[in-house]
């Protein structure tokens, strides 16, 4: 008869037992397993540091000895979180953050639902947790990790994030304002506009000043000097923008701006950060939270150098509700967006998309997702038949009846397949995952209240700033007499240059200000579109 293992450490006798009446005596060491079950043990069997997802499920029974894991080095080769609404992906995210934040990686978490904040307190020990940890042999111990918490525009408990309109760029708005692609290319001409004649686009009225500048009698001329933009376009982009901010979304447009550097951070044990977004109170603009989501994104991809293959992602980013991100978004958004996926590995940054089902990704950027966690689906009407095909679909071969399999899985139990250490796929696995350790529910408003007061980052954004911007000087500019008005665009006419004209105008002069220690700034454009004003060393 084959030796037990020791019970892990905090779980009681009885679960162990629980769990040992559930596992045939034959199956407590690796060379018992079954050969099939074998040579899917095999595919995780890394030797450098790796996540512990949980352990092996074949035949209806969990194998402990055969557990699942991710590579740390190949989590910047991105991934899928999938499964119908309660099959546990919010857990499945909690678990990944917590190990990646114990190794070191900080971790950016969308927090749709308002339930991940408790990855900031230690768990509770219960015994459906005790239970679990013995089955899959964890070693359970409640642990609180160390957190930030953030709320767009201020809409909510966390330390406001806000952009500018000029860094959010034409791409991302006309998403947000629902353009189509005629209006989209358009409104990257009103950018350029404005970035021409130093009329900075802080906050929304900012942008709807020079619109309406433009669609007014005085400011007509100028649309023909930028070509291609007719009045009735403009028109349109105007009454849009007039609506979005009817709608309050004027709150997330302005400064100061986040830096987006802030999600890069470890805590003062070497434990990286996580970074948790409040979107709970914005969950009914599922549009602008999720092109927000992007420009969070697109902006660590502008700013990042290239670092290559690394031993450790520089951050992981978990973009939750993804579906919501690729409805309806034009052909240059998409190509965009499958660029920047792209791409961002080079810069250290892996980016997990979470949604219910694999076709809820284009295909494109599907391609580029290694690691994939895939919970129940349902099969209930002919559209979910169709997706559980497709999601079969786009796994690799598998010892599994994926079919039947994905229509069966419980609560906390997923088919994983990910990028070994040499970049191959391993095979597919069956797998009951492990408890989080941290709190699985919110903290409580008060202790988030206290959290978010008493960080470091509050003082910086906490309080919203109104400099002067394009909606200031288009003002002032109508109060001129015509003399005036057309002997400063006889000015702007002769410059002899875009990049004197950029130097030499307002929108440098004030950037530079807000920041007070740089002789000089420059806007530049990243493939989306968005723009951060760079100090010149």
């Amino acid at each position: 008869m084959s030796e037990r293992k020791t019970p892990p450490e905090g779980v009681t006798a009885a679960a162990a037992a629980t769990a040992d009446r559930s596992m045939p005596e034959a199956q407590s060491g690796p060379a018992a397993l079954p050969r099939q079950a074998l040579e899917i043990a095999a595919g995780y069997a890394f030797t450098g540091p790796a996540l512990d997802l949980g352990a092996l499920l074949w035949d209806g029974v969990c194998l402990p000895d055969a557990q699942v894991r991710i590579p740390l080095p190949m989590l910047n080769r991105h991934g899928l979180v999938a499964g119908a609404t309660g099959t546990g992906k919010t857990k499945t995210l909690q678990l990944i953050a917590e190990q990646l934040s114990a190794q070191g990686v900080p971790v950016f978490l969308a927090d749709i639902k308002g339930d991940v904040s408790g990855i900031a307190e230690p768990g509770a020990r219960n015994e459906k947790v005790q239970a679990r940890a013995a089955e899959v042999y964890q070693q359970w111990e409640a642990t609180g990790f160390p957190a930030e918490f953030y709320a767009l525009g201020g809409i909510g408990h966390g330390i406001p994030v806000r952009a500018t309109v000029t860094s959010f760029g034409p791409l991302l708005l006309s998403k947000v304002l629902q353009l189509n692609q005629t209006q989209e290319q358009s409104l990257g001409l009103i950018f350029h506009y404005a970035d021409q004649k130093g009329l900075e686009l802080v906050d929304l009225k900012d942008l709807r000043a020079v619109v309406a500048f433009l669609t007014s009698d005085e400011g007509k001329g100028e649309l023909k000097g930028i070509g291609g933009l007719s009045t009735a376009t403009a028109g349109v982009i105007l009454r849009s923008l007039t609506a979005f901010e009817a709608e309050g979304m004027a709150d997330f447009f302005g400064e100061p701006e986040f830096d987006t550097a802030e999600l890069l951070r470890t805590a003062e044990d070497g434990r990286g950060l996580v970074s948790v977004l409040e979107l709970a109170a914005v969950q009914d603009r599922p549009r602008l939270f999720s092109t927000f989501l992007m420009w969070l994104l697109a902006d660590l991809f502008h700013d990042l150098p290239e670092v290559g293959d690394v031993d450790r992602p520089k951050l992981v980013f978990f973009f939750d509700e993804a579906h919501l991100l690729f409805n309806g978004a034009s052909k240059a958004f998409l190509d965009s967006l499958t660029q920047t996926v792209r791409l961002i590995r080079s810069k250290g940054i892996g980016v997990f998309f979470v949604t219910q089902t694999a076709k809820d990704v284009p295909a494109d950027v599907l391609a580029q997702l290694g690691n994939r966690v895939q919970h129940a689906l349902r099969a209930f009407t002919p559209d979910d038949q169709k997706a559980l095909k497709a999601t079969v679909k786009t796994f690799p071969n598998s010892a599994y009846d994926l079919e039947e399999l994905l229509t069966g899985l419980g609560t906390g139990e997923a088919v994983v397949t990910v990028l070994s250490e040499k970049g191959a796929p391993t095979p597919v696995a069956a797998t009951r995952l492990r408890a989080p350790e941290s709190l699985m529910g919110p903290v409580d408003a008060g202790a988030l209240d206290s959290a978010v007061r008493s960080s470091s980052l509050y003082g910086r954004y906490a309080q919203a700033v109104d400099r002067e911007s394009a909606y200031e000087k288009l003002d002032s500019r109508g109060a001129k007499g015509p003399d005036e008005m057309k002997a400063q665009r006889r000015s702007h006419e002769e410059d002899p240059s875009v990049v004197e004209q950029v130097v030499g105008s307002g929108m440098f002069k004030s950037l530079a200000r807000s920041v007070g220690t740089q002789i000089g700034r420059e806007i530049t454009r990243s493939i989306f579109g968005t723009a951060r004003a760079r100090r010149r060393r």
